[in-house]
């Protein structure tokens, strides 16, 4: 399927603490941005997703040092699509609340908030907003469950959300 003009593709990743899934390279292969909502832990990941497309980051709670220094909380735009990102989906809530956020606020949302820390793939949709956690990219939550990322793609229909299944390092998991 050929890509609409006006169509954004944002490959959206968190929790890597410091492994970058070779599967993630071609699940983003082709996106026009990259988020990653935190616990890098190893600046090569970034440098490695900025061969792809451009990267907004933001520090986790694992990382330290230069990735320590990375902003809390990032607003940006891609395109036609606005977007927030946190590490922490409570503080981050916090925060747009407060009005604490550039341009944005409790009653002016972004078209995407992105959030990590949990580990756990997420998708709502409040007030024409997507608030999306993509899981984990390497260690996921529960025993049983496979790392993940997201894509997300804008169009005529407005935002889609596809999770994408990882594999799991030799040696994890059931």
């Amino acid at each position: 399927m050929a890509k609409e003009e006006s169509s954004v593709r944002i490959g959206v990743i968190s929790d890597t603490h410091g492994y970058l899934d070779p599967g993630v390279l071609e699940v983003f292969a082709g996106v026009d941005h990259i988020i990653h909502a935190g616990d890098v832990m190893d600046a090569r990941i970034l440098a490695r997703l900025a061969t792809l497309a451009p990267v907004t980051a933001v520090a986790g709670n694992m990382d330290e040092g230069k990735l320590g220094r990375l902003p809390r909380e990032v607003a940006g735009r891609v395109d036609g699509v606005s977007f927030v990102v946190g590490h922490k989906r409570k503080r981050l809530l916090k925060r747009l609340a407060q009005g604490k956020i550039d341009g944005f606020g409790k009653h002016d949302l972004p078209g995407l908030v992105v959030t990590g820390h949990d580990h756990l793939p997420a998708v709502e949709w409040v007030d024409g907003t997507l608030f999306l956690n993509p899981g984990s990219a390497s260690a996921p939550h529960y025993e049983d469950d496979d790392p993940t990322v997201a894509v997300v793609e804008s169009g005529r229909a407005g935002l889609d959300v596809r999770f994408v299944r990882l594999a799991r390092r030799a040696g994890e998991g059931s």
